[in-house]
Protein backbone atom coordinates (compact mmCIF):
# COMPACT_ATOMS: atom_id res chain seq x y z
CA UNK A 1 0.00 0.00 0.00
CA UNK A 2 2.80 2.34 0.77
CA UNK A 3 4.07 1.46 -2.37
CA UNK A 4 1.13 2.15 -4.22
CA UNK A 5 1.16 5.85 -2.10
CA UNK A 6 4.60 6.37 -3.04
CA UNK A 7 4.24 5.47 -6.53
CA UNK A 8 0.56 7.79 -7.20
CA UNK A 9 2.87 10.54 -5.53
CA UNK A 10 5.85 9.92 -8.06
CA UNK A 11 3.24 10.15 -10.80
CA UNK A 12 2.05 13.37 -9.70
CA UNK A 13 5.10 15.36 -9.61
CA UNK A 14 5.88 14.08 -12.88
CA UNK A 15 3.00 15.29 -14.37
CA UNK A 16 3.40 18.79 -13.18
CA UNK A 17 6.57 18.91 -14.60
CA UNK A 18 5.25 18.05 -17.92
CA UNK A 19 2.51 20.65 -17.67
CA UNK A 20 4.34 23.26 -16.43
CA UNK A 21 6.89 22.75 -18.73
CA UNK A 22 3.61 22.36 -22.03
CA UNK A 23 1.79 25.44 -20.95
CA UNK A 24 4.58 27.46 -19.69
CA UNK A 25 4.40 29.70 -16.74
CA UNK A 26 3.11 32.57 -17.69
CA UNK A 27 0.11 30.60 -18.93
CA UNK A 28 -0.64 28.75 -15.68
CA UNK A 29 -0.09 32.32 -14.06
CA UNK A 30 -2.77 33.79 -16.19
CA UNK A 31 -5.24 31.05 -15.52
CA UNK A 32 -4.74 31.25 -11.77
CA UNK A 33 -5.40 35.10 -12.16
CA UNK A 34 -8.56 34.57 -13.98
CA UNK A 35 -9.50 32.22 -11.03
CA UNK A 36 -9.01 34.70 -8.53
CA UNK A 37 -10.66 36.97 -10.72
CA UNK A 38 -14.15 34.83 -10.67
CA UNK A 39 -13.22 34.21 -7.27
CA UNK A 40 -13.90 37.63 -6.35
CA UNK A 41 -16.54 38.18 -8.97
CA UNK A 42 -18.37 35.71 -7.49
CA UNK A 43 -17.77 36.99 -4.14
CA UNK A 44 -19.00 40.53 -5.07
CA UNK A 45 -22.33 38.78 -6.73
CA UNK A 46 -22.92 37.03 -3.42
CA UNK A 47 -22.40 39.97 -1.38
CA UNK A 48 -24.66 42.64 -3.61
CA UNK A 49 -27.22 39.65 -3.52
CA UNK A 50 -26.75 38.88 -0.07
CA UNK A 51 -27.44 42.38 1.49
CA UNK A 52 -30.69 42.50 -1.84
CA UNK A 53 -32.22 39.66 -0.05
CA UNK A 54 -31.88 41.73 3.38
CA UNK A 55 -33.06 44.60 2.30
CA UNK A 56 -35.93 42.93 0.37
CA UNK A 57 -36.41 40.73 3.93
CA UNK A 58 -36.52 44.31 5.77
CA UNK A 59 -38.80 46.06 3.07
CA UNK A 60 -40.86 42.83 3.76
CA UNK A 61 -41.68 43.08 7.36
CA UNK A 62 -41.89 46.95 6.77
CA UNK A 63 -44.64 46.12 4.00
CA UNK A 64 -46.51 43.51 6.76
CA UNK A 65 -45.84 46.47 9.49
CA UNK A 66 -47.54 48.64 7.41
CA UNK A 67 -50.56 46.01 6.41
CA UNK A 68 -51.02 45.69 10.20
CA UNK A 69 -51.15 49.43 10.58
CA UNK A 70 -53.54 49.13 8.15
CA UNK A 71 -55.92 46.82 9.33
CA UNK A 72 -55.86 48.26 12.76
CA UNK A 73 -57.18 51.84 11.43
CA UNK A 74 -59.49 49.86 9.09
CA UNK A 75 -61.72 48.66 12.34
CA UNK A 76 -61.18 51.24 14.05
CA UNK A 77 -62.73 53.74 11.20
CA UNK A 78 -65.25 50.35 11.10
CA UNK A 79 -66.01 50.92 14.64
CA UNK A 80 -66.78 54.75 14.10
CA UNK A 81 -68.75 54.31 11.47
CA UNK A 82 -70.74 51.76 13.43
CA UNK A 83 -70.80 54.69 16.34
CA UNK A 84 -71.87 57.06 14.02
CA UNK A 85 -74.50 55.13 12.40
CA UNK A 86 -76.13 54.56 16.10
CA UNK A 87 -75.83 58.30 16.41
CA UNK A 88 -77.61 59.32 13.43
CA UNK A 89 -80.22 56.56 14.50
CA UNK A 90 -80.83 58.23 17.57
CA UNK A 91 -81.12 61.12 16.04
CA UNK A 92 -83.42 60.38 13.79
CA UNK A 93 -85.75 58.34 16.74
CA UNK A 94 -85.01 61.70 18.46
CA UNK A 95 -86.47 63.85 15.12
CA UNK A 96 -89.18 62.14 15.35
CA UNK A 97 -90.13 61.77 19.01
CA UNK A 98 -89.58 65.65 18.67
CA UNK A 99 -91.89 65.85 15.36
CA UNK A 100 -94.70 63.62 16.96
CA UNK A 101 -94.73 65.95 20.40
CA UNK A 102 -94.97 68.94 18.37
CA UNK A 103 -98.02 67.67 16.27
CA UNK A 104 -99.23 66.37 19.33
CA UNK A 105 -99.37 70.40 21.10
CA UNK A 106 -100.42 71.53 18.16
CA UNK A 107 -103.62 69.45 17.96
CA UNK A 108 -104.02 70.33 22.22
CA UNK A 109 -104.04 73.59 21.00
CA UNK A 110 -106.38 73.29 18.12
CA UNK A 111 -108.29 71.32 20.06
CA UNK A 112 -108.67 73.57 23.17
CA UNK A 113 -109.00 76.49 20.83
CA UNK A 114 -112.18 74.80 19.69
CA UNK A 115 -113.25 73.76 23.19
CA UNK A 116 -112.70 78.00 24.42
CA UNK A 117 -114.80 79.16 21.32
CA UNK A 118 -117.71 76.39 21.68
CA UNK A 119 -117.29 77.46 25.54
CA UNK A 120 -117.53 81.24 24.84
CA UNK A 121 -120.21 80.55 22.48
CA UNK A 122 -122.07 78.77 25.46
CA UNK A 123 -121.56 81.28 27.39
CA UNK A 124 -122.86 84.18 25.08
CA UNK A 125 -126.02 82.30 24.41
CA UNK A 126 -126.20 81.93 28.20
CA UNK A 127 -125.96 85.48 28.69
CA UNK A 128 -128.63 86.14 26.26
CA UNK A 129 -130.84 83.95 27.31
CA UNK A 130 -130.64 85.44 31.43
CA UNK A 131 -131.08 89.05 29.48
CA UNK A 132 -134.15 88.01 27.60
CA UNK A 133 -135.74 86.85 30.89
CA UNK A 134 -134.58 89.72 32.43
CA UNK A 135 -136.04 91.89 30.30
CA UNK A 136 -139.46 90.31 30.52
CA UNK A 137 -139.20 90.67 34.64
CA UNK A 138 -141.45 94.06 34.53
CA UNK A 139 -143.90 92.79 31.83
CA UNK A 140 -144.73 89.47 33.86
CA UNK A 141 -144.57 90.84 37.42
CA UNK A 142 -147.26 93.73 35.99
CA UNK A 143 -149.45 91.44 34.22
CA UNK A 144 -148.83 87.95 36.09
CA UNK A 145 -148.34 88.64 39.14
CA UNK A 146 -144.88 87.47 38.76
CA UNK A 147 -141.64 88.32 40.74
CA UNK A 148 -138.35 87.57 39.52
CA UNK A 149 -134.98 86.99 42.18
CA UNK A 150 -131.17 86.24 40.63
CA UNK A 151 -130.33 83.37 43.71
CA UNK A 152 -127.09 81.39 43.92
CA UNK A 153 -125.26 79.29 40.69
CA UNK A 154 -126.89 82.55 38.94
CA UNK A 155 -130.07 80.81 39.01
CA UNK A 156 -133.03 82.28 38.51
CA UNK A 157 -136.54 81.90 40.99
CA UNK A 158 -139.75 82.73 39.40
CA UNK A 159 -142.85 83.30 42.18
CA UNK A 160 -145.86 83.40 41.07
CA UNK A 161 -149.06 84.99 43.40
CA UNK A 162 -152.91 86.17 43.04
CA UNK A 163 -153.23 82.08 41.89
CA UNK A 164 -155.09 80.59 44.23
CA UNK A 165 -158.14 82.65 44.70
CA UNK A 166 -158.60 81.65 48.61
CA UNK A 167 -155.18 82.66 49.52
CA UNK A 168 -153.91 85.04 46.57
CA UNK A 169 -150.66 85.83 48.34
CA UNK A 170 -149.61 81.79 48.55
CA UNK A 171 -146.74 81.95 46.51
CA UNK A 172 -146.36 79.15 43.65
CA UNK A 173 -142.44 79.33 42.55
CA UNK A 174 -140.17 77.20 40.26
CA UNK A 175 -136.00 77.60 40.02
CA UNK A 176 -134.62 78.25 36.52
CA UNK A 177 -131.04 78.02 35.31
CA UNK A 178 -129.19 77.25 32.29
CA UNK A 179 -126.56 74.41 32.55
CA UNK A 180 -123.30 73.28 31.06
CA UNK A 181 -124.80 72.49 27.44
CA UNK A 182 -126.18 75.90 27.35
CA UNK A 183 -129.69 75.00 27.44
CA UNK A 184 -132.64 75.81 30.55
CA UNK A 185 -133.43 74.04 32.98
CA UNK A 186 -135.88 73.48 35.88
CA UNK A 187 -133.95 72.84 39.09
CA UNK A 188 -137.02 73.08 41.59
CA UNK A 189 -141.07 73.54 41.72
CA UNK A 190 -142.76 74.37 44.45
CA UNK A 191 -145.65 72.60 44.70
CA UNK A 192 -144.39 70.29 42.31
CA UNK A 193 -145.74 69.77 39.09
CA UNK A 194 -145.95 66.74 36.71
CA UNK A 195 -145.84 68.43 33.46
CA UNK A 196 -142.60 70.23 34.08
CA UNK A 197 -140.51 67.79 32.04
CA UNK A 198 -142.47 68.25 28.57
CA UNK A 199 -142.72 72.08 29.29
CA UNK A 200 -139.10 71.95 29.50
CA UNK A 201 -138.78 70.23 26.95
CA UNK A 202 -140.86 72.14 24.50
CA UNK A 203 -139.15 75.59 25.63
CA UNK A 204 -135.75 74.07 24.52
CA UNK A 205 -137.55 73.43 21.25
CA UNK A 206 -138.93 76.51 20.66
CA UNK A 207 -136.64 79.06 22.61
CA UNK A 208 -140.35 80.29 23.55
CA UNK A 209 -139.35 81.78 27.07
CA UNK A 210 -142.59 84.01 27.49
CA UNK A 211 -145.11 80.57 26.52
CA UNK A 212 -142.94 78.75 28.90
CA UNK A 213 -143.41 80.76 31.96
CA UNK A 214 -147.44 81.64 30.62
CA UNK A 215 -147.58 77.81 31.03
CA UNK A 216 -146.29 76.80 34.03
CA UNK A 217 -148.75 79.48 35.53
CA UNK A 218 -151.27 78.02 33.86
CA UNK A 219 -150.45 74.60 35.31
CA UNK A 220 -150.11 76.13 38.88
CA UNK A 221 -153.39 77.67 38.38
CA UNK A 222 -154.98 74.42 37.82
CA UNK A 223 -153.51 72.51 40.65
CA UNK A 224 -154.94 75.07 42.59
CA UNK A 225 -158.02 74.37 42.17
CA UNK A 226 -157.50 70.27 42.46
Amino acid sequence: TEDEISLFERDMKEFWIQFKISYGTDQINQTLALRDSCKETIEALSEKWSKKLKEEDLMIDKIQEYNNEILQQSKYIAEKEEQLTEIKLKLSQEEEQQKNLTDSIQELKEELKKKMEIKSSKNEAAKEKVERVSETKTLFKERLGLEMRRIHDDQLQFIFRHIDHKDPDKPYMFTLSINEQGDYEVTSCTPPLDCVAELQLKLRETNNFSAFVANIRKAFTALSYK
